[in-house]
């Protein structure tokens, strides 16, 4: 009889603990004992809380996924995203993207040209069976940052000794005819993007994009013929008739994304905006991170080039340089760029 009852009061025993194990498994812990008739197994529980278990669901901390590796990702900036979806325009032509009839007409009036509608679309596939259909772009990722540097042609540049800052960035764009043979401890060695229109025009290595920026019909087919059968209509200014460059790294900026400078930068101020400034806007577009030198006048408010003496040359009426320079100023203020401005 002690048997039975044993037996019963150790099934009703095993019967408790595994209830309790299923309930809460944190709560209970089992001691082994050596010998069978000091009993086989021995329960400890820690003392019940007298208050109801309440379940509170872990929370998990998402790490936001970042555009780029930069502190300051540009390509994470509202503001500039919201304006591109304001204007629907990309910064650079491709042959998936149509410019509309009213930027069209807007960029014709630059320069008082004739052309039509037609010619110009007829122009532009030419150009996309000679040069690539898509610019060649980088496209941003989370563990890289994608450094730029806009070199314009300031003569602040002169003793500034920014070589070894320009030549760190990843894209490297210098402006028109700003020569690096010379000047390479102010303004570095590398070049990766040339920004020039067929009055500037020089022959680039193998290597350097050509950032192409055309203010009328005659532009456009400038850079065909110069990359085919040499160009040979008379023009107004003084410009080669071939070049040599890598046709692959062509990239030519879009009439819409001129006008938006002009509109939404400049508030329509003079006539157009220059290379520069244009070149500026659409670093930020292309880049995870600015870096400005070369730009505005000098000290004295004299507006020469850092390859020229000293002059008292005054700004171009055609561009709003001092305006363009406001611009780039607070766009540093903003956090948009970091302008190096020289001596």
């Amino acid at each position: 009889m002690t048997r039975v009852k044993l037996f019963l009061f150790l099934l009703c025993l095993t019967a408790v603990v595994t209830l309790l194990r299923i309930y809460n498994q944190n709560d209970c812990t089992w001691l082994k004992v050596l010998s069978w008739n000091n009993f086989s197994t021995v329960l400890f529980l820690k003392t019940p809380s007298p208050h109801p278990i309440i379940a509170i669901p872990t929370t998990t901390t998402t790490k936001k996924t970042h555009l780029c590796s930069c502190e300051n990702c540009l390509t994470e900036d509202q503001g500039l995203r919201k304006d591109r979806l304001d204007t629907f325009f990309e910064p650079l032509l491709s042959k998936n993207y149509s410019v509309s009839q009213d930027n069209y007409n807007w960029w014709k009036h630059l320069q008082g040209e004739k052309s039509n509608f037609s010619n110009f679309q007829t122009t532009l596939e030419r150009l996309f069976q000679l040069f690539p259909p898509v610019p060649d772009i980088a496209e941003p990722k989370s563990d890289k940052c994608r450094t730029c540097a806009v070199v314009g042609n300031s003569p602040r540049l002169k003793g500034a000794n920014y070589g070894e800052i320009i030549d760190s960035k990843d894209v490297i764009i210098r402006i028109n005819h700003g020569p690096v043979k010379g000047f390479e401890k102010d303004v570095g060695t590398k070049t990766t993007h040339r920004a020039m229109y067929p009055a500037s025009a020089q022959n680039l290595d193998n290597s350097t994009h050509l950032l192409f920026f055309a203010f009328k019909m005659h532009d456009l087919q400038w850079l065909l013929e110069a990359f085919t059968t040499g160009f040979k209509e008379r023009s107004d200014t003084p410009t080669t008739s071939r070049i040599n460059a890598n046709k692959n790294l062509v990239m030519v900026v879009n009439p819409a994304f001129m006008r938006y400078v002009h509109d939404k930068w400049l508030a329509r101020k003079a006539s157009y905006p220059s290379t520069g400034i244009m070149t500026v806007v659409l670093a930020l577009y292309i880049c995870d991170e600015v870096h400005v030198f070369g730009f505005g006048a000098d000290t004295k408010g004299h507006w020469s080039h850092y390859w020229q003496p000293t002059s008292e040359t005054l700004a171009n009426a055609v561009h709003p340089g001092s305006l363009e320079y406001t611009v780039i100023e607070q766009l540093e203020k903003q956090g948009r760029l970091t302008l190096y401005k020289g001596v």
